[in-house]
């Protein structure tokens, strides 16, 4: 009996702020065989997703624990502040841990920054979420450090942000478990890197056009058809007369003289 062919996937984890779309799309074309299926998880949940196998790739805050964990660092995001349009801070072009003294800065339990202290003063309870924080600072009652992508995602018209120049920094990363290192992993990492095609190591590569090959006795001046190109012919050649002698340069020949 014939076994059935199991259609290959891909999961795809990815954090809040992260935006997957761009390397999807390259995938979509390269691999237009293999579904790519995007898995949405919160900032925590994605270490332990990869480990579960839940997903086999994601797209992670660092740090990650790299017990059994590959992980190639993407990019580092901007911290910034947020707070209301109409907090004394909106005058400023840059704002650094020591102006935020006097306000409360929520800590959000999912907060994905590394702090080795606190700045500001600190909020009576802690957020439970991102959002949660986001909605307190709408309220006027404190304000909120996060990476850049996350001020976007949770854009409001009544607040707006900063950047903090001296704020810790939150790095994304690319994760996997060494020991389920797949050729669609491999093809996966390809695509984040950059690599063209050609240079994949995953099933997406193509092998090169083989050189067409000269049929043995063609010669370059021969058509496609295989028939012999006409002669080129040269002025002199096409002077000469019948008996194919071309005729002599410099002055012309004297008379015979008449008996």
């Amino acid at each position: 009996m014939t076994e059935m062919q199991v259609t290959p996937s891909f999961r795809l984890a990815y954090v809040p702020g992260v935006t997957p779309g761009k390397w999807a799309r390259v995938w979509s074309e390269r691999l237009p065989d293999v579904p790519l299926a995007l898995v949405a998880v919160e900032a925590a949940d994605g270490e332990p997703t990869l480990r579960a196998g839940g997903a086999d790739a994601g797209l992670v805050r660092l740090p990650v624990d790299r017990t059994g964990l590959s992980a190639i660092p993407l990019y580092t995001e901007t911290t910034v502040v947020v707070f209301p349009k109409d907090h004394w801070l909106a005058a400023a072009e840059e704002v650094t841990v020591e102006d935020l003294a006097d306000d409360v800065v929520f800590h959000p339990l999912d907060d994905t920054l590394v702090w080795e202290q606190l700045p500001g003063r600190p909020a009576i309870e802690r957020p439970a979420t991102t959002a949660d924080a986001i909605e307190l600072v709408a309220a006027g009652v404190g304000v909120l450090l996060v990476p850049q992508s996350l001020a976007r995602l949770h854009h409001r018209r009544d607040l707006t942000y900063r950047t903090m120049a001296d704020a810790p920094q939150s790095g994304v990363a690319l994760s996997w478990l060494e020991d389920r290192t797949t050729d669609l992993v491999e093809e996966f990492i390809g695509i984040v890197r950059g690599r063209t095609v050609n240079s994949s190591r995953g099933r997406g590569q193509t092998a090169p056009t083989p050189a067409k090959q000269q049929q043995p006795g063609s010669a370059k001046g021969r058509s496609t058809g295989g028939r012999p190109s006409p002669t080129r012919t040269t002025g002199a050649a096409r002077s000469r007369g019948a008996s194919g002698n071309a005729p002599r340069r410099g002055r012309p020949p004297r008379p015979t003289p008449t008996p």
